[in-house]
C-alpha cells in the first residue's frame, strides 16, 4: 500500500507593512512626524569614507618622505620661521571639531526624542562651517605673509615643501566643507541619514589630526 508523504507547507517571505513611507529608509514614520534622520544601516559610505582617508594618509606619508629625503640630501636647505597666525588656526580647526559633535550629538537626541525639538541642531553645524572657512582664510593670510617676506613656491626646496603641503590639506579642507555643505542641506530636507553625518564628521575629525602632524613636521623641519 502507498503511502502518500505532504510536504510541509513551507512559510513565505515575512512582509513588513508598507504605511506609504518609502520602506524603512524613509523618513516620514506612520504618524506622519518626520524624522531628523533614519536610524544607521551600514551604507556604502562607511567603507568609501575609510578609503579616502588612506588614500590621503599615503598622500602626505609619500610628501614627508620626499621631505625629509630631500632635506637630508639639499646644501641650499633655507630655514624660516612659520608665520604665528598657523597657531591661531590650529585653534580654529579643532574649535570646528567641538562644534561638529555639539551637532551631532544634538541631532541624536532629537532622533531619540522628537516631541520635544528645542531649537535646530543645524545652528551648529553653521559655526562649523564658519570656522572651517576662517581657518582656510587664515591660511591664506599665512602664504600672504611668506609673500611678503620673499618666499614663494620656487624660492627654496623649505618654502616649496611648506605650500606644497599646507595648499594640499586646505584644498582638502574646503573639500571637508562641501561635505558640511551637503549634511546642511539633507537636514533642512529631512533626508539625512546618520551614516552620512557620520562618515563627514569623521573626515573632517582626520582633517583636524592631519593638519597637527604637518605643522609639527613644519616646525620640526623648516
Amino acid at each position: 500500500m502507498a503511502t502518500t508523504v505532504h510536504e510541509p507547507p513551507q512559510a513565505g517571505p515575512r512582509r513588513v507593512p508598507d504605511h506609504g513611507n518609502g520602506g524603512g529608509g524613509n523618513l516620514v514614520p506612520a504618524d506622519g512626524d518626520r524624522r531628523l534622520a533614519v536610524d544607521y544601516s551600514p551604507p556604502p559610505s562607511s567603507t568609501a569614507i575609510w578609503v579616502v582617508l588612506f588614500a590621503i594618509s599615503m598622500m602626505f606619508a609619500a610628501f614627508t618622505s620626499a621631505l625629509v629625503v630631500r632635506k637630508g640630501s639639499s646644501l641650499d636647505w633655507r630655514s624660516f620661521s612659520l608665520p604665528s597666525i598657523l597657531f591661531f588656526n590650529t585653534l580654529v580647526l579643532f574649535a570646528s571639531s567641538v562644534t561638529l559633535e555639539f551637532a551631532r550629538r544634538r541631532i541624536a537626541a532629537f532622533m531619540g526624542n522628537v516631541q520635544e525639538r528645542v531649537g535646530s541642531p543645524s545652528r551648529w553645524l553653521y559655526v562649523t562651517l564658519c570656522l572651517g572657512v576662517v581657518f582656510v582664510a587664515g591660511q591664506y593670510i599665512a602664504w600672504s605673509q611668506l609673500r611678503a617676506e620673499g618666499l614663494y613656491l620656487a624660492t627654496n626646496p623649505s618654502s616649496s615643501f611648506f605650500y606644497v603641503l599646507t595648499v594640499t590639506h586646505a584644498l582638502h579642507v574646503l573639500g571637508g566643507l562641501g561635505g558640511i555643505v551637503y549634511v546642511i542641506r539633507k537636514l533642512g530636507k529631512s533626508s539625512l541619514r546618520r551614516s552620512t553625518l557620520d562618515a563627514a564628521a569623521r573626515y573632517w575629525h582626520f582633517m583636524d589630526l592631519l593638519w597637527l602632524y604637518l605643522l609639527l613636521l613644519l616646525w620640526v623641519k623648516l
